[in-house]
């Protein structure tokens, strides 16, 4: 039995999803470089710099990633509770307190070192932990109003409420993220129109009395004209209109002079123009995959927790990467999210490598269940009696 769980090394789990946040993080590397280049000429600083910094926040989310996909993922169950407790003071805090970018508060300050982060994505990370968690306990009394439902929205509506008050985008994206979670824990349908009704009442608040009303209606009423185009959105589709088949090149991109945040949020539109169109299948190609295989573990998870906690991470992931392409193509509206494990970041970037390293950990005891019983197999048998005795 030792030896044969021995053959696990260094990188345990499902070695597809490792393989995709490494070719991810090639291409993130690639294009980060390219992309910061006018911000580097107008901050008067090399683009070694941006570049350097933008590995090193890769090298420690490797290191996040591999830590969480050590631990087993039952202990985030444990501790999802109490990190959610930590979030909601953070974020009224940082809500009323923290430092203002782009006219919202989302982000704190850490003193001494001048780095910000950003306390939603551990809010996010913790509640769709603390979601699966519930659900995965109540399976038995899953139809019980008192214990299952309204723990559920008590908390889906304080921490999306909450995050919705600096960034509307990424609360929604949270919402339907548990949405989806319930309804694979098998949450009946009429409790799912509760929880989508106090979305709605909660969303509506959050427009009114935070930070993002104003900019929220500005953004639907410009999509919704036809005859207005914002600058981004233009400037984005030349970047794509541009890049053919092929694309212009490594470096060679153009509308990175032009595009607003072209690192992050419009990260897409500078691969699509140096990489074209066929650059474009291969990164969504590359997270369906990694949504397939988030997925795989509802079916072969070993309880009900891992399978809800791998299909809410991954989902997360994919989903605001897909709403990211989205706004790069004019499908929607300007959100302002970033493209997970490819546009520069911060804290987003090690929060998501938490949550890949949290995805993995449960493929990889999805992996080592036939290794165990395997072993079990060879180390007792049933004797003529019946029973299980040792070989």
């Amino acid at each position: 039995m030792k030896n044969e769980i021995k053959e696990h090394k260094l990188l345990e789990g499902d070695p597809i999803i490792w393989g995709v946040v490494f070719i991810l993080a090639l291409i993130s590397i690639l294009l980060v470089y390219s992309a910061t280049g006018t911000l580097a000429f107008k901050m008067g600083k090399d683009s070694e710099s941006y570049l350097l910094k933008h590995a090193l926040l890769f090298v420690l989310s490797f290191v996040v990633m591999w830590v969480c996909h050590k631990v087993d993922y039952k202990y985030f169950s444990r501790i999802s509770r109490l990190a959610l407790l930590f979030s909601v003071p953070m974020l009224i805090f940082t809500w009323g307190y923290g430092t203002t970018i782009n006219d919202a508060t989302r982000w704190l300050t850490i003193p001494y070192i001048n780095h910000t982060f950003q306390p939603a994505d551990l809010a996010k990370l913790a509640l769709i932990a603390n979601v699966a968690s519930m659900l995965s306990k109540r399976q038995q009394n899953i139809r019980n109003i008192e214990k299952t439902l309204i723990p559920i929205l008590f908390w889906c509506g304080l921490i999306c409420g909450l995050i919705a008050l600096s960034d509307f985008s990424g609360a929604v994206i949270l919402f339907l993220t548990c949405m989806l979670i319930m309804f694979i824990g098998r949450m009946p349908l009429r409790y799912l129109a509760g929880m989508v009704a106090v979305g709605l009442i909660v969303g509506a608040l959050a427009l009114t009395i935070g930070q993002r009303g104003g900019t929220a209606k500005n953004r639907m009423s410009s999509y919704l004209d036809p005859n207005h185009l914002p600058f981004q959105t233009e400037q984005s589709y030349i970047a794509i209109a541009t890049g053919g088949l092929a694309g212009k090149g490594p470096g060679q991109s153009h509308q990175r002079n032009f595009l607003p945040h072209p690192y992050s949020d419009f990260i897409f539109a500078i691969l699509v123009e140096e990489y074209g169109f066929l650059g474009a299948m291969v990164v969504i190609g590359l997270y369906l995959t990694l949504l397939y295989r988030g997925m795989l573990a509802v079916h072969q998870s070993e309880n009900a927790f891992g399978g809800l906690l791998s299909a809410g991470l991954s989902f997360s992931v994919v989903f605001q990467a897909m709403i990211n392409m989205g706004v790069a193509t004019g499908i929607l509206p300007v959100t302002g999210l970033q493209l997970p494990l490819v546009s520069m970041g911060g804290t987003s970037l090690l929060l998501t490598g938490a949550s890949i390293g949290i995805v993995i950990s449960v493929s990889r005891s999805n992996t080592y269940k036939p290794i165990l019983q395997s072993a079990k197999e060879k180390l007792f048998k049933r004797n003529n009696t019946g029973r299980v005795v040792r070989v």
